[in-house]
């Protein structure tokens, strides 16, 4: 982190120490929540949750090398004393971004796709000097000032995951961390069951580009219809990407290879260039062309941008992870998270990949779909027949009408242990299996599963 006294993080944050706490020591080390994570020169943030207050380990963390606690309550040890950690958190990261003037925040958000174009857009910019775009999807109100926190100061770049359960979230993340540009990937059925449509998706995710400022740059989606009109509620310069003719970034050409990886011709202002992905899946396409555009707008080198998403792979965990066994068979975990588009997506991928033996789609619950649950899991039994899927196995009660919607005999079970052991008494050599549901699933056990077999 940049270096701050613990007098500076009180002044910033609204605390009061407490403790021994002295105001002249200088936390330079990580923020972190979780005290098993403490180390020297590190700052632990106390949150009290339904069933754990973390201020029980305030000492533990300290006793491990954290300089300091930040939390609600004072304890018997050196701390900082605020009224809302949460507000407080966001405040320490708007600290450390007033440090950094000359440092660009680029955000990104959408219904399906946000880590994995962060993590494109880390691979983009740093081709261009020190970049911040951890792995994973740290995108809510702890998640993403904790990415801030992990500035250094030599920091050019830090790339945002802006989530949102609601109308106003991404509004609020904005002000912790105000972009000068934000990508806007799409809209679809992610989380319909707190929105209630697509349209108030809409809403809440084109609050990323109302943040923007006049000199900024609005990167939008000229395929998606929601996310193009866009373009009217931001003061800034509009930059689209996509397979339209209009586009500004247009993908021609685009196929797949016989893993599934995307080939296309991605024609921008600085002139044509073939681009052939390392990543698995034909959406990734999309993925990159946003990421380059990004780029182009903070005006970087078109050659070194297609260099670095070639050559990106599967960096955040259990989003299009393939892994082949000895024996032939491939394995998709892409099981972090879904929804309707980002499943239909993972299916394609799948069919998309070359084999003699047989694919085999293990699928569990989409959370969050509101009244659309049952009618998006049946579609998604549809879609999966229709694109050639050879076995389906659907796991949890939850995702049962997924086998409503296919036309022959799916498998059904109770739980991934299940799915486990049934998938692995049955395959073949050369079998490909995708493995994807919400996160709350847990379902990549299936995938370690199997790699494990």
């Amino acid at each position: 982190m940049i270096p701050l006294r613990l007098h500076e993080i009180a002044r910033a944050t609204g605390g009061r120490l407490v403790g021994d706490a002295d105001p002249d020591r200088c936390v330079d080390g990580p923020v972190v929540l979780d005290s098993r994570a403490a180390a020297d020169g590190s700052l632990f943030v106390a949150v009290r949750g339904a069933h754990v207050d973390a201020h029980d380990y305030a000492a533990a963390a300290i006793g491990a090398g954290a300089v300091a606690y930040l939390g609600s309550r004072a304890v018997d040890v050196s701390g900082i004393v605020v009224d809302d950690v949460e507000i407080a958190l966001g405040a320490l990261a708007g600290a450390v971004l007033r440090r950094m003037p000359a440092t660009r925040v680029v955000g990104v958000t959408g219904s399906a796709g946000k880590t994995s174009t962060k993590d494109l857009l880390g691979a983009v910019f740093a081709t261009g000097g020190p970049t911040v775009a951890p792995a994973g999807n740290l995108n809510n109100e702890y998640g993403l000032p904790l990415t801030v926190t992990t500035a250094e100061p030599d920091t050019e770049t830090v790339v945002l995951e802006y989530g949102a359960r609601g109308v106003g979230h991404i509004r609020y993340l904005t002000t912790i961390a105000p972009p000068q540009i934000g990508v806007v990937l799409n809209v679809g059925a992610a989380h319909l069951g707190e929105f209630g449509s697509r349209e108030m998706v809409a809403q809440a995710k084109g609050e990323l580009v109302e943040a923007l400022p006049a000199d900024g740059t609005a990167i939008l989606n000229a395929d998606d219809t929601l996310v193009a009109a866009m373009a009217t509620r931001t003061p800034a310069n509009v930059v689209t990407y996509g397979l339209a003719e209009t586009a500004d970034v247009r993908l021609i050409e685009l196929t797949t290879d016989e893993a599934a990886r995307a080939r296309f011709t991605l024609s921008t202002p600085q002139g044509r260039v073939r681009v052939a992905l390392s990543l698995h899946g034909a959406h990734h396409a999309h993925n990159a062309a946003a990421a380059i555009a990004a780029g182009l707008a903070a005006g970087l080198d078109l050659a070194p941008m297609v260099e670095a998403v070639e050559a990106a792979t599967a960096r955040s965990p259990h989003r299009m992870d393939v892994r082949t066994r000895a024996d032939g068979v491939v394995v998709i975990d892409d099981a972090y998270n879904a929804s309707p588009d980002s499943m239909l997506a993972g299916l394609k991928a799948l069919v998309g990949m070359e084999t003699q033996g047989r694919r085999w789609a293990v699928l569990g619950a989409m959370r969050e779909l509101g009244a659309e649950t049952e009618p998006a899991h049946r579609e998604i039994g549809v879609q999966a027949a229709q694109l050639g899927v050879d076995r389906l196995v659907v796991v949890g009660p939850d995702a049962a009408h997924i086998a409503d919607g296919w036309p022959g005999e799916a498998s059904v079970v109770d739980d991934a242990d299940s799915a486990a052991a049934l998938v692995a008494a049955e395959l073949h050599g050369g079998d490909v299996v995708l493995v994807k549901a919400s996160n709350s699933e847990r379902l990549w056990r299936v995938a370690d599963r199997l790699v494990e077999a």
